[in-house]
């Protein structure tokens, strides 16, 4: 019982030390923004959001992806099929 106990106390430890020395830059780093001039189209309503280097794609209710750039103008728009 006591080697089962340090067995279990020595692999948390190993988990958390891979966990702060593997992962140390999420920890720092900056939360995306919008732009600030960043408008959807008419009648549509953003159902997901992801951030790219440069562009922002958002995922509408009625089945599109709107991608726009960093100063929020509308660069491509993607039609999802069912």
């Amino acid at each position: 019982m006591i080697v089962l106990t340090l067995t279990m106390i020595g692999g948390v430890i190993t988990v958390v030390g891979l966990l702060v020395t593997r992962m140390p830059q999420t920890f720092g780093a900056k939360a995306p923004t919008l732009p600030e001039e960043f408008t959807l189209p008419e009648g549509t309503r953003a159902a997901a959001v992801t951030f790219g280097t440069g562009w922002v794609a958002v995922v509408t209710t009625d089945d599109r992806i709107l991608i726009f750039d960093e100063d929020g103008a509308l660069r491509q728009e993607v039609a999802l099929a069912p």
